[in-house]
């Protein structure tokens, strides 16, 4: 896995001119990608022990352990709507710097939440609420990451390359998720189950303080985008990085200008909806359309499904592998073909495989076929997920909003996406109990339906500049 960056790296620095500058500066970014991955997966090796040391501990149920394992996602929510904010004032580069801040409090605080207050084993009501405050803070940090390091690496890359490196941001999200599992893996290994609920549970969330602390040190080594710095009258130095990024001051010279006139114009203002309302409504749609077609039922929800396919134990580590192997595999696709096929054919073509595969889990589920060819359109399903909906929706988010709005309006799409997320895992168990396998039918009309809102909405994005795209909204 780790050969494919490379291999991705090489191709493009030799066929397109891309330099090492800004292939390590979109690493760099990518890694709050990682760390959204890393703090929303540390918690499915952690959570049995929660369960038993601080919610079983104060005589608190089912619904207790629910909201503790989710209470991130409320982090989220907020963080994703906050991002606007701060991006705005603070920077793109000042705002994941503290959005990797927080990760590093949550990863420390949610290993040890009874430091200063409370008592090491004590269970309490308060240590229970401090523990979710911990993992909340970490929920902001990645609803800041997921809007502000698309946001950071769609205005550094050049337009010829964009899609490929934005899409690296996917690529780490689920790498992290991957680093986690084996994380959790090695510190259980050898280990007794009183070891694992007693201190193993800690050091699964305190690890997340090394990339953590490494994604924080990094960012002072990068630069702030062209865009903002122009945006607050830095014409200067954003002059200065458009040159180290094109390896051209006469290209620099072009961009500059482009950047400024998009800005400087009067036809719009910076509030929201001054390009109009189908830009803000088109992104937000492809936010909600990502969670709706059902990929976090898929993930969260495929041991249970391998079970009934008598994987029993194992199911858990079956859905990791198979589903990692899937994940990582597809999205590299992605990477590959979004510069040269385009953002809306790759969109088209996952719809209709997620469809093909959703219609036939619910088909085959309907008529009680449960094996090998359930495990397979699972498969079909995910894989066409991971080339498209996956990585190409953060593509898109990072292109279509005009300068003066890309903060706010990705603070709303990225919000909406965090929201949607929450809506669909939570109603999986209930819309199973209520409509068995019809349920799997709704995903695949989601798809279809997504498949006809690209068709008719989304605008192509491949090759042209931040500010070219400007005008498909005016």
């Amino acid at each position: 896995m780790k050969s494919h960056p490379l291999t991705l790296t090489q191709n493009i620095m030799n066929n397109k001119g891309l330099n090492r500058y800004v292939i390590t500066i979109t690493l760099i970014a990518t890694l709050g990608g990682l760390l959204f991955g890393y703090d929303t997966a540390v918690i499915s090796g952690a959570e049995q022990s929660i369960q038993n040391n601080l919610v079983n501990g104060v005589g608190l149920g089912s619904f207790a352990h629910g909201l503790t394992v989710s209470s991130a996602l409320i982090g989220c929510v907020f963080g994703g709507l906050l991002s606007g904010i701060f991006s705005n004032n603070l920077g793109r580069r000042n705002s994941l710097k503290l959005a990797g801040s927080l990760f590093l409090i949550s990863a420390l605080g949610s290993a040890y939440p009874e430091f200063l207050f409370f008592q090491a084993g004590d269970a309490s009501v308060g240590l229970l609420i401090v523990f979710n405050l911990y993992r909340v803070l970490g929920g902001i940090g990645v609803g800041m990451a997921s809007g502000i390091s698309p946001t950071y690496i769609g205005e550094i890359a050049p337009g010829k390359v964009r899609g490929s490196l934005v899409s690296w941001y996917q690529f780490a999200i689920i790498f992290g998720q991957l680093v986690v599992y084996f994380v959790n893996w090695g510190i259980v290994t050898g280990q007794s189950p009183e070891w694992v609920n007693d201190i193993g549970w800690r050091f699964m969330f305190a690890s997340e303080a090394i990339p953590a602390i490494l994604f924080f040190a990094l960012l002072f080594y990068v630069p702030e985008t062209p865009r903002y710095l122009v945006l607050k009258n830095n014409e200067e130095k954003a002059f200065d990085v458009l040159s180290k990024i094109n390896n051209s001051k006469e290209e620099a010279k072009d961009i500059l200008t482009d950047i400024k006139g998009s800005l400087n114009t009067t036809e719009t203002s910076g509030k929201l909806f001054s390009y109009g309302k189908t830009v803000v409504i088109v992104g937000v749609l492809l936010s909600i359309f990502q969670q709706f077609i059902g990929i976090n039922v898929a993930l969260y929800y495929a041991p249970r499904i391998f079970e009934s396919m008598g994987a029993g134990q194992n199911a858990s580590m079956v859905q990791t592998i198979i589903m990692g192997i899937v994940n990582v595999t597809f999205t590299y696709v992605a990477i590959r073909t979004v510069d040269k096929w385009g953002r809306r054919p790759l969109l088209l073509v996952g719809s209709i495989g997620m469809a093909i595969g959703m219609f036939a889990v619910a088909l085959l589920a309907k008529n009680g076929v449960l094996g090998i060819w359930t495990l397979v359109f699972i498969i079909v399903y995910t894989a066409s997920y991971m080339m498209s909906w996956g990585p190409i929706v953060w593509v898109l988010l990072s292109e279509i909003f005009p300068n003066k709005i890309r903060g706010q309006a990705m603070a709303f799409a990225v919000a909406a996406q965090w929201l949607s997320n929450f809506f669909i895992s939570s109603t999986y168990p209930a819309m199973i109990d209520f409509s068995g396998p019809l349920t799997y039918g709704f995903y695949g009309l989601m798809c279809v339906i997504s498949a006809i809102f690209v068709w008719k909405m989304v605008p192509e994005t491949k090759g042209k500049t931040l500010e070219q795209l400007e005008n498909t909204w005016l």
